[in-house]
């Protein structure tokens, strides 16, 4: 029988902000449900004597604390003893992020690991919106520098941003004179790209839907800050309450049953001016505990509930 044990891989809590961290709030809800929390990160997950370990730490997170967490033991766990693995570092999602996938793929059989690690490594999050493109603004994915003129040309202004970011890290708005250079040492950097017409209604904000076992569970606004364009919290942005529109909720529910299928348990999908931006997030969804401070809904209770924890 399984220990009441979650283990929570991701970023040196020390990194994480208390105020709005999704793994934090998931953390206190599974402790007011009597679980041990151990927390380790990813460089420290071992394959040894075909025991798939990892060397970490008991914590105990505390709410509303300005010392929010406080380590009650080190040690180095056989992963088999905890009831869940929750995959919560940060992306970019680089061959250290999917080793992580192929090593915890030994006990997924064994241990319910959120989200399924086969399906994390599947899922690339900007390219798998690709097959949704219907929905969403004029969009390329290419490393080929022709192709990225000949779609500037087409569209004016546009956004390019690397596949495997995230948090609004290294994305550029083109207008005006096309940048050859900056484009060219783009693709120096991050190889394949993706391209999309520039949507100008983002002043208004963007919308992410939060997807849990495929259902639709809640959504926010995240609206820039004065003269950005970025939609992300980390960037400034300002967060509040809304509702979907019947063309939103039908291609949330579509991707969201398309995600169950595929063993993902928790997402976020991302909205401007009702088309999907192509940011269909599986790695580390964020959110949770901004859309409770806005609505007093607790969607961690939701989440620990599907797993029947």
């Amino acid at each position: 029988m399984t220990n009441k044990i979650i283990a929570i891989q991701g970023n040196h809590p020390n990194k994480l902000n208390p105020k709005t961290d999704t793994s934090i709030f998931l953390a206190i809800e599974a402790q007011n449900k009597g679980y041990s929390i151990f927390y380790y990160e990813p460089k420290n997950l071992s394959i040894i004597d075909d025991k798939v370990l990892a060397s970490g730490f008991f914590i105990n997170f505390k709410k509303y604390k300005k010392k929010f967490f406080k380590i009650i033991k080190y040690k180095k766990l056989n992963l088999l003893n905890c009831k869940y693995i929750l995959i919560r570092q940060d992306p970019p999602f680089n061959l250290e992020y999917i080793s992580t996938t192929y090593i915890l793929d030994k006990i997924k059989n064994k241990t319910k690991i959120i989200n399924d690690p086969t399906s994390i490594r599947n899922i690339s999050e900007k390219l798998y919106s690709s097959s949704f493109l219907k929905y969403m603004p004029n969009t390329i994915f290419t490393k080929d520098l022709k192709e990225v003129k000949s779609f500037y040309k087409i569209n004016k202004k546009i956004i390019i941003k690397p596949i495997h970011g995230y948090g609004g890290n290294n994305i550029h708005l083109l207008q005006g004179k096309f940048k050859n250079k900056l484009v060219i040492n783009f693709i120096k950097k991050h190889g394949h790209i993706m391209c999309q017409k520039f949507l100008s209604k983002i002043k208004n904000g963007d919308k992410r839907v939060f997807l849990i076992n495929g259902k639709i569970l809640g959504a926010i606004s995240r609206v820039p800050k004065k003269g950005s364009f970025l939609s992300n919290m980390s960037k400034g942005a300002k967060p509040m309450l809304t509702k979907l529109t019947k063309n939103e909720n039908k291609i949330s529910n579509f991707i969201g049953k398309d995600l169950k299928r595929q063993n993902i348990y928790f997402a976020g999908i991302d909205f401007i001016d009702q088309k999907l931006n192509g940011d269909i997030n599986v790695t580390s969804p964020t959110g949770l505990k901004t859309y409770y401070d806005l609505s007093n809904i607790n969607l961690a209770k939701i989440f620990w509930k599907g797993l029947k924890a």
